[in-house]
Formats: structure tokens, C-alpha cells, sequence
């Protein structure tokens, strides 16, 4: 075996531990001086509005269970288990909206999301219950395959109160990684942007503080002589003047006192640009438009559309095919695969405004590729019954195909002489009709 072919092979041996989200915050503390990790980050606003508001469209956003049709086309496969599980209720205690959100926040923060499949000794799927995932760990068993080890708490389980180890095959576990190095583990975003997170933490909490001392802390109250007792004088003068309750009144100094502020205003420190700036790039981190978590500064009625439409492309898009296929991955037994796939519907989303949707639909309608009843149920409307001709599709008269267009034509010119031979045949013959066209 050559040198290179050594070197080949040692580097893609697997690894015993994959140490799941272990190596989150390897790379120490943030330059900020703030501890950043998934929970602190939550307290930020830009991080709790970019989570909430991806975790709440992949929740709200109708998820079914499709079933191929012998004719190349779909249906829904309401009778499978899995649909309700999926459509309503994964397991007895949670909705699927609380449920998804759950999962997907856990996928943004953490990079991963876990939830632990109990199945039927078929191995259909009947309950789906979401597991931390800063509590799992993957690992590779010596014959190659993946199993999944879960940290369990005392306070965990009033069933089972043991703490302990809990090991879990690859089809008991739905997981769904996030961007990662192997394939395998996604890393978090959180500590891949812990600083910009922490910056924006300090930022928070200088405002805080400076609001909170309302005195200018940075400040110097300068005596001519010798004072006795300075903390007196500076807890008599933060009793007067500060917080933000107390902030432009006016000082009174005597024995000859001077203030001389030494403080940076905010304006001069461009903290309020600072500030924006770090909702900016938290956004960034999570794709979201800006105006989304409250930036206006760069939106108008013109261009809010559009990046609302590129939201659903660039940034659910990529999350949604995400889920689908590991949906499809993990609860379709083998057998199923090749019939049934799972599939979110981001229709609702893509709408446009009232106006447009209705020339569409009326596009679509007289060209003959959507039916009346189509077109309510895209509009949440009870279809009209088929003995109505809700399910017909039309065609505008006016349109024919080009090769029959002359034809068409002759034969219209062929009934025209026609008739007028007809009408001249009566008039001779003394017919009835004669009397009638000689009244019109």
C-alpha cells in the first residue's frame, strides 16, 4: 500500500465520538468580555426575533403526507399514521405547531434538533418527543453504524427519576443537522458568531447602565480645599441626582465645588449606531430581511414585497427541504419510501395582495389549467358540486389551433354561400321565408 493511500485511509477512518454540540464554545470567551451561549443569546432581541420568527413560519406552514398516484400524480394520504402525527398532534401532549417550533429553535440555536421516535413492533411510528440537545451525544459503534446517547436528568422523568445514560439506536431518533463540518453534527450558530452576539449583549448592557446613572458616573466633583469625608459627598449628590427620574434637574455646589464631566455622550461614541449595526449582523446570521425584526430604514412599499417573497426563497426554502427529507429519512419505514414522501406547502406564503391573486386565477382559468373548485381551495373556499361544473376546465372560444385556423374559415364561408344559394332558391319559388328577410 503506497504512502498516499495510507494517509487516505487514516483520514477517513470514522471517529468513536462524534461529542455532539460538546465542541460548541471550544474556541474560549468572547473579545466582548460576555458569556455567550444558546440561552444568554435569547435574552438579546435580534437573536429572540430571528429564532421566533423562523421557528414560528416552519410551525404555521401546512405539513402533509403525499402518497404517489399510478398516473404520475399525488394525493394526500390521510388514512396513513403518520399524517395525523405529522398534521396534528406528534405525540399526547404537544401540537404539531408547538412541536416544529420547539424543534426548530433548537436546530437555530444548537445547530441540531432531536426528537425520540416510539414506534409499534412494525415499526410504524406513534409518538414523536422532542429530546435537548445539549444533552445528546453521537457516536460511531465499532461496526460503523450510529447511535445516539442522551444524558438524562433526575428531575427528567417521575417515571424513571434514576439519572443516567440513556442509548438509543438510529431509528429511534429523529434528528435533523444543521450546516456542520462531516454531515453528520451541525455546529451552533451561536458560537460561530459569539462575538457579534456579545458585542451586542455589551451594548445592551451599557445602555442599561447608562440610563440607570443618570448622574454621568463619568464625572468629577472638584473641591478647592481638603474634604473629610468624600463618600458622604458622593452618596448625598447620587441621592439628588441619580437615575433617569432624576436626570436635568439642577445642582446646587457650594464651598467653591466644580463638576467637570470627563463622561463620552452616546452620540459622540455612535452608540446608537452601534446598536443598529449589531441587529444587522445578527440578522445576517440568521438571513432575515431586516425589516422583519424591525429594521425600517432601508424598506418602502416598493421593495417590502420583494424581500418578503425572497425570505420564503433564500431563507425558509433551504430549512424546509431540510425537514422534508429528514422526515422522509427517519419515520418512512423502507417499504414506504418509493410510495409516500412528506412535503411542507409555502403556497400561503408566496401570495400575492387581493388584486393580483385574482388576475392570476383568471388567467389561469380561461387558458384551462385550473378549475373553478382549484381555485377555491387555493382560496380556503368550499368546492361547488361537479353536477354545477365546479370541476370543469375551460377554454377561451376565441383561441384555436394554428394549422385549423383556415380551415375553420372555409368551412364558415362554405355555410355563408351556402345559404345565400338557399335564400335565393326560395325567393324564386315564392317560400315564405322570402316575406320575412323582405320585413328585416
Amino acid at each position: 500500500m503506497s504512502v498516499f493511500s495510507r494517509l487516505f485511509k487514516a483520514r477517513d477512518k470514522p471517529k468513536n465520538s462524534l461529542f455532539g454540540n460538546a465542541y460548541s464554545f471550544f474556541f474560549g470567551g468572547t473579545s466582548s468580555g460576555k458569556t455567550v451561549n444558546e440561552r444568554t443569546a435569547m435574552q438579546t432581541t435580534a437573536v429572540y426575533a430571528c429564532v421566533r420568527i423562523l421557528a414560528e413560519a416552519i410551525a404555521g406552514l401546512p405539513l402533509h403526507v403525499y402518497r404517489y398516484k399510478e398516473d404520475g400524480g399525488k394525493e394526500k394520504a390521510l388514512t396513513h399514521p403518520l399524517y395525523y402525527l405529522l398534521h396534528d398532534e406528534p405525540n399526547p401532549e404537544m401540537t404539531s405547531f408547538v412541536f416544529r417550533e420547539t424543534l426548530m429553535s433548537h436546530l437555530l440555536l444548537w445547530g441540531n434538533a432531536y426528537a425520540q421516535i416510539i414506534r409499534d413492533g412494525s415499526g410504524r411510528v406513534l409518538a414523536l418527543y422532542p429530546l435537548l440537545p445539549n444533552k445528546m451525544t453521537v457516536d460511531r459503534a465499532p461496526n460503523g453504524e450510529l447511535f445516539y446517547t442522551y444524558r438524562r436528568d433526575s428531575d427528567e422523568s417521575r417515571v424513571n427519576p434514576k439519572a443516567g445514560l440513556i442509548y438509543l439506536r438510529s431509528d429511534e431518533v429523529l434528528h435533523i443537522p444543521g450546516l456542520g463540518f462531516d454531515g453528520l453534527i451541525g455546529y451552533s450558530p451561536i458560537a460561530m458568531a459569539k462575538n457579534a452576539i456579545g458585542m451586542a449583549i455589551a451594548c445592551e448592557e451599557y445602555g442599561a447602565s447608562f440610563f440607570a446613572n443618570g448622574a454621568n458616573p463619568g464625572g468629577v466633583l472638584e473641591h478647592p480645599g481638603v474634604l473629610k469625608d468624600p463618600a458622604k459627598v458622593r452618596e448625598s449628590w447620587n441621592a439628588v441626582y441619580q437615575g433617569s427620574a432624576n436626570a436635568h434637574r439642577i445642582a446646587v455646589l457650594e464651598e467653591g465645588m466644580k463638576f467637570q464631566p470627563i463622561g463620552i455622550p452616546p452620540e459622540q461614541a455612535q452608540f446608537l449606531e452601534t446598536r443598529k449595526f449589531q441587529i444587522n449582523e445578527i440578522a445576517r446570521i440568521f438571513r432575515v430581511p431586516p425589516h422583519m425584526v424591525g429594521d425600517l430604514e432601508k424598506s418602502s412599499f416598493s421593495n417590502i414585497e420583494q424581500q418578503s417573497l425572497e425570505f420564503v426563497k433564500y431563507t425558509l426554502d433551504p430549512w424546509v427541504v431540510r425537514w422534508e427529507q429528514a422526515l422522509q429519512k427517519a419515520l418512512l419505514l423502507p417499504s414506504e419510501k418509493r410510495a409516500y414522501f412528506v412535503k411542507f406547502n409555502v403556497d400561503g406564503l408566496l401570495r400575492g395582495d387581493y388584486a393580483s391573486r385574482m388576475n392570476g386565477y383568471a388567467v389561469a382559468r380561461q387558458n384551462g389549467w385550473m378549475s373553478a373548485n382549484d381555485i377555491r381551495e387555493l382560496e380556503d373556499m368550499n368546492r361547488i358540486p361537479a353536477e354545477l361544473g365546479g370541476d370543469l376546465y375551460l377554454v377561451n372560444g376565441n383561441m384555436t389551433r394554428l394549422a385549423d385556423a383556415g380551415a375553420f374559415a372555409g368551412k364558415n364561408n362554405a355555410k355563408t354561400e351556402g345559404s345565400k344559394v338557399e335564400q335565393i332558391t326560395k325567393t324564386k319559388t315564392g317560400s315564405p321565408l322570402l316575406e320575412l328577410d323582405t320585413k328585416r
